[in-house]
């Protein structure tokens, strides 16, 4: 599947919420973070939704994060390509598998993640979460008689419910990050 064929350039979801890290951004560096994150720290920032993750790379050699989550009841496998892992700024993008009751489909999932300064020990980390539909998602919801809007709405409500619960325990996951002197 050809990545710049399937993704319709139409937003889904888009939901962000911030949290704040007790830490100077001086001392912060997400992609650090990120990479370093265990698969049991990340399965804790989102009691009962996230199941699983870890690094590969993609036969192109770039680096992937592979999330396994369940949000809304639907299984997602996310792929995330690693466009930027700076210290103040990370953003992956996915073509993500997800299981719903109709079958199998796939979505593009941005997730971008920044810290700014708040205060000379603080920061604000903000989590943006970004998808966008593929032909083949938007023929199942066509085939299963749901329009495009009662599906946005649907997501859009259980993704920021989602973003809600994990934010603020990635930014704590930061600071004790920080703390450790990772």
């Amino acid at each position: 599947m050809s990545h710049k064929e399937e993704v319709v350039d139409r937003v889904l979801i888009d939901t962000t919420v911030s949290a704040v890290v007790e830490a100077p951004l001086d001392r912060i560096d997400l992609g650090t973070w990120l990479r370093g994150l265990s698969d049991e720290e990340y399965r804790q920032c989102a009691v009962p939704d996230h199941r699983a993750n870890g690094w590969s790379t993609n036969a192109d050699g770039q680096l992937v994060s592979i999330n396994v989550e369940e949000i809304g009841g639907e299984l997602i496998i996310q792929h995330y390509v690693a466009e930027v892992l700076a210290p103040h700024h990370t953003r992956l993008v996915s073509l993500s598998e997800l299981q719903t009751p109709g079958g199998w489909g796939t979505v593009e999932v941005v997730w971008d993640i920044t810290v700014t300064a708040l205060g000379p020990d603080r920061a604000t980390f903000t989590n943006r979460v970004v998808s966008r539909p593929t032909r083949s998602l938007l023929k199942g919801l066509e085939d299963a008689g749901v329009t495009f809007e009662q599906a946005s709405a649907e997501r859009t409500a259980v993704v920021a419910e989602h973003n809600a619960l994990e934010t603020p325990n990635y930014a704590k996951s930061v600071e004790r990050a920080v703390l450790a002197g990772n």
